[in-house]
């Protein structure tokens, strides 16, 4: 499925059919082979557009899979970075992806997101990919855990896309899977929480602006702009005040 190395078809099923954590699991070899991983341009294009508001001492990826945001975070840290992910296998992933030592010192710590093991930790945390694994009713307690784990003046960043028109195809593809996914889980337990229509910027924004954040967006020029002019996607910067 998707490439030779990917998960076949039968593998994505009984992945489907798991926990959340189980399946990412099951799937983290094959992981990096399959479009879940978020793509390198997205990982460039948020280093590149972060590295001018650095430098930073200590970073965070939240909920970083393999490894692969920790990889595009390090050059932007002077001490440390750290990832944490809930998926053991996922962290095994990320630490064998890692190479030789060099730059900061790196670890991995396995928790959820939801009850994140730092205080005052981190100047920077990053996030790719992962959002759609938390309900909304679960946002504001998950931005109060990364505000709880910055330092005073800590950034948040993460970047969102523009909601497709409805007229587009990835609108009804998207619209289908949340479909799919709330139908699995009326029907099935444990239950996989995976949405692509959970996280709209303006909820998100007062989501993060009530956990004690100043919240910006900056446009990622490399993806060009919508018919009506704005981006096709951004940069969002929320800064413990």
């Amino acid at each position: 499925m998707f490439s030779p190395e990917g998960p076949t078809l039968r593998e994505l099923a009984v992945q489907a059919l798991s926990s959340v954590d189980h399946g990412y699991d099951l799937l983290a070899p094959a992981f990096d082979h399959t479009p879940f991983r978020t793509p390198d341009r997205f990982l460039d294009a948020t280093a590149a557009a972060l590295a001018p508001l650095g430098p930073f001492d200590a970073g965070l990826d939240l909920c970083c899979g393999t490894g692969a945001g920790l990889r595009a975070l390090a050059p932007l840290c002077r001490e440390r970075v750290t990832g944490v992910d809930f998926s053991a296998g996922m962290l095994a992933g990320a630490a064998a992806a890692a190479g030789p030592a060099g730059g900061p010192r790196r670890q991995w710590v396995r928790a959820d997101a939801r009850a994140l093991p730092f205080t005052a930790a981190f100047d920077l945390v990053v996030s790719f990919g992962a959002f759609g694994h938390f309900l909304p009713a679960e946002r504001p307690g998950l931005f109060a855990q990364v505000h709880r784990a910055l330092r005073p003046g800590g950034l948040f960043a993460f970047p969102i896309g523009a909601p497709p028109p409805v007229t587009s195809p990835w609108y009804w593809a998207m619209a289908g899977f949340d479909g799919a996914m709330r139908l699995r889980n009326a029907v099935w337990r444990p239950a996989f929480v995976m949405y692509y229509r959970t996280f709209p910027y303006s909820a998100v924004r007062d989501d993060l602006a009530a956990a004690g954040f100043e919240v910006g967006l900056r446009p990622l020029g490399e993806f060009g702009r919508r018919e009506d002019g704005s981006p096709r996607a951004g940069l969002v910067l929320a800064r413990r005040a």
